[in-house]
C-alpha cells in the first residue's frame, strides 16, 4: 500500500530541481502542482526565483505544465501573469489529468515527472499514471482549508513510508546514489 505513495524523489523546493538534470533523465515535460509547489496558494503572482527556474527550463527545452485540482477559472488566473499551460480538474489521485497532459505533449511514461508537495495526492497520481515523481516541501507552512485534511493523513503516511524507505531524504538535488 505505501507503494502508492512512495516518490520517486524528495527535493528541498521546486527551485531547487535542477533542469540539465532533468535532461540527463530524458525528462521532456514537467508537470507540477500548483498551490503550495509552483506557487503560494494565497500568493497567485510567484517569486523572481520562479521566473529564473522557468528560463532554465525552457533553456533545456523542457516544457512546464501545471497539472491541478483546482478549477478552470481559478488555475487560468493563478498562472495568467507566467502564462503556463494548465490542466485544471486534474482529479487527483487519479491519473486522468496526468494522463491528458501526456497525450497533449504527446511524451511516454518516461520522458515526463510530476513535481508535487503532497503524497496523497500528487505522488498516488504520478504512481497511478507509471510515471516518476518528486516531492517537494510546501513553500510556505499555511494550506488553504480543504488541503489541511490531506496534510493530516499525510503525516501517518510520511511517517510510515520514511521507516520503511529510510533511504529517501529530503535533498538537492535528482542524480544520487539512489537512481543510478
Amino acid at each position: 500500500m505505501l507503494a502508492r505513495f512512495t516518490p520517486t524523489w524528495m527535493i528541498n523546493a521546486t527551485y531547487d530541481i535542477n533542469p540539465k538534470q532533468l535532461k540527463q533523465l530524458g525528462i521532456k515535460v514537467v508537470l507540477t502542482d500548483l498551490d503550495n509547489t509552483l506557487i503560494a496558494w494565497n500568493n497567485p503572482y510567484g517569486t523572481e526565483e520562479l521566473r529564473d527556474w522557468m528560463t532554465s527550463l525552457k533553456r533545456e527545452n523542457i516544457q512546464l505544465v501545471v497539472v491541478s485540482n483546482n478549477s478552470h477559472r481559478r488555475v487560468k488566473k493563478a498562472v495568467a501573469a507566467l502564462q503556463l499551460p494548465f490542466i485544471s480538474r486534474a482529479l487527483k489521485p487519479f491519473s486522468g489529468g496526468i494522463r491528458r497532459a501526456m497525450r497533449q505533449y504527446r511524451v511516454s511514461e518516461n520522458e515526463v515527472v510530476m513535481v508535487g508537495d503532497q503524497l496523497l495526492t500528487d505522488v498516488a497520481a504520478a504512481n497511478f499514471s507509471k510515471i516518476r515523481s518528486i516531492l517537494v516541501r510546501p513553500i510556505i507552512e499555511s494550506d488553504a482549508w480543504n488541503t489541511r485534511i490531506n496534510r493530516f493523513f499525510e503525516r501517518f503516511v510520511m511517517h510510515a513510508m520514511l521507516r520503511k524507505h529510510p533511504e529517501l531524504k529530503f535533498r538537492k538535488d535528482l542524480i544520487n546514489e539512489r537512481n543510478k
